[in-house]
This record gives structure tokens, C-alpha cells and sequence, in this order.
């Protein structure tokens, strides 16, 4: 993993029921994010997401991509345009920096009104350099032939 490389997307469908379970399991009782009347009484069009679920999202996003020994370490996001029911939100990330096992991430979420949420994310990983699957080069060095692999029905010499 190398400075540059991209973080493959991924899409998150936007429902009723992810804000409202997002809302509820961090404890936001706002009615902004479960009340669809007092939502619009206020001036937005319908229910929208809280920051904590959207961290949720960033941080899963990360760890999806870095796979299951990695540990947060710092995440940092900034809201723009709110998260309605019906939206895609759609994340994307860029390796901004690799020290040993540590990785900082550039992640972006956007949706149909824009971003959503920009921001940095800060992980270890299990083994530096490790190549992650959902991760891709920045710039792809040319591959490698991997040794052919003995045959079992040869006997060493």
C-alpha cells in the first residue's frame, strides 16, 4: 500500500431505517432524525443522517478495505450535504500516507445533493505493506512471475 493508491467505493443505500437505527443506537434522539413531520418543520425535506452513523459508515468503510486486523486509530470527518432517505451514498478513499503499519486515508461520501462527508482516517494495519484486495495501486509496477509451485509426484533428487 502505497501513497496514491485508491480505495475501491462503496455504496450505501440511504433508508429510513438506517437513520433511525443510527439515530437510536447512538443515543440521538434529535426529531430531525426520526420524525419526518418536524423534520420538514424545521426546513429540511425529510429525516437526514447523524454524524455518528455517518462515522460508523467512514470507519466500516476503512476496515472493510483494510480487513479485519486493522484498528482504527483516528477518525476525522466534516458533514456537508445531509444524508436523506432514498440516497446512495457512495465513499470512496485515497491513501494519503503509510508509516510501517499505519495508514492515513483521505475518505469522501457523496450523494445526489453532493459531499456528504469529507475527512481522514487514521488505522494500523497487521503487516505494513501488506496488499489489501480492495485496495488499488497508485501506480501498478509490472507483475511479477511467481516461481512454479513443485510437482507432488516428482521426488526430490
Amino acid at each position: 500500500m502505497r501513497p496514491g493508491d485508491t480505495l475501491a467505493p462503496l455504496e450505501v443505500p440511504v433508508t429510513r431505517t438506517l437513520i433511525v437505527a443510527g439515530a437510536v443506537a447512538s443515543r440521538d434522539y434529535q426529531d430531525v432524525h426520526h420524525d419526518a413531520e418536524l423534520a420538514r418543520a424545521k426546513g429540511s425535506p425529510d429525516i437526514f443522517m447523524n454524524i455518528l452513523t455517518t462515522n460508523g459508515l467512514v470507519g466500516r468503510y476503512v476496515t472493510d478495505r483494510l480487513g479485519p486486523a486493522a484498528v482504527l486509530r483516528k477518525v476525522a470527518i466534516r458533514l456537508g450535504a445531509p444524508n436523506h432517505p432514498g440516497d446512495t451514498m457512495v465513499l470512496t478513499g485515497t491513501v494519503e500516507s503509510v508509516s510501517g503499519p499505519t495508514v492515513e486515508i483521505r475518505v469522501t461520501g457523496t450523494n445526489r445533493l453532493g459531499r456528504h462527508v469529507t475527512g481522514t482516517v487514521v488505522a494500523d494495519t497487521a503487516v505494513a505493506d501488506t496488499a489489501v484486495a480492495d485496495v488499488a495501486p497508485a501506480d501498478p509496477a509490472p507483475a511479477e512471475e511467481a516461481p512454479a509451485a513443485p510437482d507432488p509426484q516428482e521426488s526430490p533428487a
